[in-house]
């Protein structure tokens, strides 16, 4: 009873046992923040020459750069368990923990198809620049499956995640081959439009 008469949009009853820490601060997590940050400042000068010339080049790459600086963040502060424990917490408010499981699914399953349907909704608005930034859009894809399968958080992908690769963890394979897939198309367009302007200077 004492539980349900907590209030249940208060912030502290909302935030339940989770409270702002680092969440992986083994050397493994800051170095994928390392590269987080560095891919978002490769897409952000990406961006910059593109500014005055063409500015889809310059949505694009600016999105990129937006992006990776907010799961650089999220790395380490871990938003998403908040939401986790927010749920949580309503449950045990609303008395269907015993049916969170389903909702759970329920939930991935929305998520996931959100998340796919608004991945394909951007590559159809960029598809002007889908042939030259394919890289890119491969790695964004691959990170975002990636995210989709954190997410999910079920007994066998966990499982799968955690298993080791020689001497590193799935996961690491899998969110540092998107982040470099990415970091590389950045480069790789930002020598591009270097090498035009010296053409175009010469």
């Amino acid at each position: 009873m004492a539980m349900n008469a907590s209030p249940l949009w208060s912030m502290d009853y909302l935030m339940g046992r989770w409270h702002p820490t680092i969440g992986d601060p083994s050397p493994m997590g800051w170095f994928t923040v390392s590269a987080y940050l560095a891919c978002a400042i490769m897409a952000f000068l990406a961006a910059r020459p593109h500014f005055e010339r063409d500015r889809r080049p310059f949505i694009f790459w600016g999105i990129v750069s937006l992006l990776m600086l907010l799961l650089a963040i999220n790395k380490q502060l871990d938003i998403q368990s908040l939401f986790t424990e927010i749920g949580r917490q309503i449950a045990r408010h609303q008395g269907w923990m015993e049916q969170r499981r389903t909702v759970q699914f329920w939930f991935i399953v929305i998520f996931s198809a959100i998340s796919i349907t608004g991945f394909i909704v951007f590559a159809y608005r960029m598809r002007d620049l889908f042939k030259r930034f394919r890289t890119a859009f491969v790695g964004l894809f691959f990170l975002l499956c990636f995210i989709i399968v954190r997410a999910a958080g079920f007994h066998h992908f966990d499982e799968v995640l955690q298993a080791r690769f020689l001497i590193m963890k799935m996961n690491w394979v899998f969110e540092l081959t998107g982040i470099f897939i990415v970091l590389a198309a950045a480069i790789a367009d930002i020598r591009r439009t270097h090498a035009l302007r010296v053409r175009v200077a010469r």
